[in-house]
C-alpha cells in the first residue's frame, strides 16, 4: 500500500493520535486527507478535508462514505476510555466501549470495504492496543472491547483479502495524548506512533507493535497465563500454602 497518493480517511482525525495520523499522511504525500470528527469545525490540520462521521451513529457513517469515494486508505483511529473497571464499573460504560470500538470500527469498514474495492483494494489501519491482549482489572472495559475489535480486525482481514484489502493492526501501550493525561507512566510521541503505523501499513504488515512493551505482551500470550499475571501465581501459593 502506497501511501504517497493515496486518499485517506482518518476517523478521530479532529486530536490525539487521529491528527498526528492526518499529519503524517500529509507529511508522506497523500493526495487527499479526510479528518473525520463528530464536529468537522474542531479540525485544525492545515490541508486535511474535514468531514462530519460519528462512528456510533450509522446514519453518518453512511453519509460519510457516499461523500468519500475516493477513499483508499481507512484508518479506522476513533476511540473511548471509559476508565471502568471489572467489579464496579457502569454497564453503561461497557456499551459505550463496545458501541466504539467494536461495533463503530465495524460498521465503518462495512461501509468503506466497497469503496476501497471500486478504488483498487487500498488498505485499513485499526487503531488497537497492547490491552488487546492484557488486561487490568481498573480498565477492564477498555481491555475487552480493544480485545473484540483484534478479534474482529482478524476477521476483517480475511474477509476482505479477496478484494485485495490490506488490513493492519497497530498495537500500543500508552501514549501522551488527552486519553492519558491523568498518567503518570512513561508515554510515547503519538506523532511517532503514527509515522511507525504507517511504515507498517506501507510495508504490507499485518499488525505493528510499535513499543517494547506491545512485543513482550505478544510475545507473552503463549506462555502461561502466569507470564501476563504473576498475581495469579501469587495467588495459587497463597492458596495452597
Amino acid at each position: 500500500m502506497q501511501i504517497d497518493g493515496a486518499v485517506a480517511l482518518v476517523t478521530g482525525g479532529n486530536r490525539g493520535l487521529g491528527e498526528q495520523f492526518v499529519k503524517a499522511l500529509l507529511d508522506a504525500g497523500a493526495a487527499k486527507v479526510y479528518a473525520a470528527a463528530r464536529n468537522p469545525g474542531s479540525v485544525r490540520v492545515p490541508g486535511a478535508v474535514p468531514i462530519a462521521l460519528d462512528v456510533t451513529d450509522p446514519a453518518s457513517v453512511r453519509t460519510a462514505a457516499e461523500q468519500a469515494q475516493d477513499v483508499t486508505l481507512l484508518v479506522n483511529n476513533a476511540g473511548t476510555s471509559t476508565g471502568a473497571a471489572i467489579l464496579d464499573g457502569e454497564l453503561g460504560a461497557y456499551r459505550t466501549e463496545f458501541e466504539t470500538h467494536v461495533l463503530g470500527t465495524l460498521d465503518v469498514s462495512r461501509a468503506f470495504a466497497p469503496v476501497l474495492a471500486r478504488n483498487g483494494g487500498g488498505a485499513v489501519l485499526n487503531v488497537l492496543s497492547v490491552l488487546s491482549w492484557v488486561t487490568m482489572p481498573g480498565s477492564a472495559a477498555y481491555a475487552a472491547a480493544k480485545s473484540a475489535e483484534w478479534s474482529m480486525t482478524n476477521a476483517l482481514r480475511v474477509a476482505l483479502a479477496e478484494q485485495g484489502t490490506q488490513v493492519t493492526s497497530l498495537h500500543v501501550g500508552y501514549m501522551d495524548t488527552d486519553m492519558t493525561a491523568a498518567v503518570t507512566a512513561p508515554k510515547l510521541d503519538p506523532a511517532a506512533v503514527a509515522r511507525t503505523a504507517l511504515d507498517g501499513v506501507r510495508d504490507g504488515l499485518h499488525e505493528v507493535l510499535a513499543d517494547d512493551l506491545s512485543k513482550q505482551v505478544k510475545a507473552g500470550l503463549a506462555a502461561d497465563l502466569t507470564a501476563l499475571y504473576p498475581q495469579l501465581a501469587t495467588g495459587a501459593v497463597s492458596a495452597t500454602g
